[in-house]
């Protein structure tokens, strides 16, 4: 099974398609996009309430444009990467455009991976770990126990 990286990488390339990127800064830019998504969803799933953004982005509730996990990736983008690179405004708007395509295809990457019906807080962390059976990690022990408490 491919990691929750992979995946991301995957949905990076397939937006970056359409943009023309120069070749000495290519890798620099889907490396880093990949990494600002990622990076997103690890500090939303972190913090309190962030499991449910996900899920409402995941589900379709919440449109990609209008979740805060589309914005914080924007952001780790510009400051991480497109700050520092010597690009045409037009560019770096084009290449910030592919922030909210990339964001609003987690629904393809995270998935129901522990097999009961739903995507739900197991399921996310065993995206971001990039694993599929929540039984044979601590991780997944930890997480079915917060899960369970969360729900009460």
């Amino acid at each position: 099974m491919a990691s929750i990286t992979d995946l991301i990488m995957q949905q990076v390339k397939s937006a970056a398609g359409g943009v023309e990127i120069p070749s000495n800064i290519k890798d620099t830019v889907l490396n880093g996009l990949g990494e600002s998504v990622l990076g997103s969803l690890t500090q939303t799933a972190s913090k309190a309430g962030g499991i449910d953004e996900i899920k409402n982005l995941v589900s379709g509730k919440t449109s990609a444009a209008n979740s805060a996990v589309t914005a914080l990736a924007g952001n780790l983008f510009n400051k991480n990467v497109l700050s520092g690179l010597n690009l045409t405004s037009g560019l770096k708007t084009s290449l910030a455009g592919l922030v909210p395509t990339v964001v609003g295809n987690l629904g393809n990457i995270i998935k129901d991976r522990d097999g009961d019906g739903d995507v739900d807080l197991n399921d996310i962390l065993l995206s971001l770990k990039g694993g599929s059976s929540a039984k044979s990690s601590l991780l997944g022990t930890a997480s079915g126990l917060l899960g369970s408490f969360l729900k009460k």
